[in-house]
């Protein structure tokens, strides 16, 4: 018998769906081509730049970026145009900036605006503007999990610069995912239902067990639940983008706690496609620089007992509008 004989069709079993995106039922998922990435992915692939280069790495997220020493003395058409870049592929990646100190790092995420001093996490001790993840054999990485950063603030940050300092011998990578792309993708019912809603915000999901009891009056003034929308229109772009996370959102407001949760849980789960993401594998002296209002991050905790030393400078942002 011939090898065609053994098969019950000569052609590919996705010829007949015509690149359709299909659900699978009883669980929801979708599978098929993401048609509606392809215009802004090939938007992306046009685009060319005058003082550096860069790579798209994801579909519609994420560009390596070459030509550029971020300890320099950077000009303001040089930092303009990375202001540009970085709201086109919403995260950018600079390897070996290995002449970028503590001090060059935050003098460099200066250049987009003010800083943040983080009242949760440990700074290096030279400069509170920069907060350091140490992870060792005793300090795990918990991380693991789909978030933008502090949401919990009533001006979240609008971007943050991560520098890697020491990381391990495999593993560790962080992913970025692309919530403009999320929000477009989500059936047209869904997104009628969610236009217009806002949702809590609150830090004490997982920084609460930390706080000594008599601090915690004092930063819960300082630090009140706050309500963002649900879909944030991005100030730059005027993209829409989808602006819950698991980490920071309590609740949606006016709607029952039962059906909250399941709707946080349902937007959220809607940002677990590959499809939407890119994912970046460090090396000593990487720098990644995100617009926190465009996307959602995820650092893979893979590599214990391993070290992962890291350091970010956070950027004020703005307050968010629907």
């Amino acid at each position: 018998m011939s090898r065609r004989g053994t098969t019950t069709s000569d052609r590919d079993p996705g010829a007949p769906l015509r690149a359709r995106r299909l659900r699978i039922e009883p669980y929801g998922i979708k599978v098929g081509p993401v048609g509606h990435l392809a215009e802004e992915r090939a938007r992306l692939a046009a685009l060319q730049w005058k003082r550096f280069t860069a790579r798209p790495l994801g579909a519609t997220i994420g560009a390596e970026v070459g030509g550029l020493k971020l300890s320099g003395d950077l000009t303001d058409d040089v930092v303009a145009e990375l202001r540009q870049a970085l709201c086109a592929y919403k995260v950018l990646f600079f390897r070996d900036q290995t002449q970028l100190d503590a001090a060059g790092h935050v003098a460099f995420a200066r250049r987009f605006g003010d800083l943040e001093i983080h009242p949760f996490i440990p700074s290096n001790t030279e400069h509170p503007e920069l907060v350091r993840f140490e992870k060792s054999p005793e300090v795990g990485g918990y991380e693991n999990g789909w978030h933008t950063d502090v949401t919990w603030r009533e001006r979240p940050s609008m971007g943050a610069v991560l520098r890697a300092l020491v990381v391990p011998r495999s593993g560790g990578d962080t992913l970025f995912c692309d919530m403009a792309a999320v929000y477009d993708g989500l059936d047209d019912d869904l997104r009628d239902r969610i236009d217009g809603l806002r949702a809590v915000h609150d830090y004490a999901q997982v920084f609460g067990h930390q706080i000594p009891e008599e601090a915690k009056a004092e930063l819960r003034a300082k630090y009140p639940p706050v309500e963002h929308p649900v879909v944030r229109t991005h100030p730059e772009t005027g993209r829409r983008t989808l602006f819950v996370n698991r980490f920071f959102t309590t609740h949606i407001v006016g709607v029952e706690p039962e059906e909250s949760v399941a709707l946080i849980d349902q937007l959220c789960r809607a940002a677990e496609y590959p499809e939407y993401q890119c994912r970046f594998r460090w090396e000593a002296d990487s720098v990644a620089f995100w617009d926190n209002r465009a996307v959602q991050h995820y650092a893979v905790s893979d590599y214990w007992p391993d070290a992962r030393v890291v350091e970010r400078a956070s950027i004020v942002g703005d307050r968010p509008s629907p």
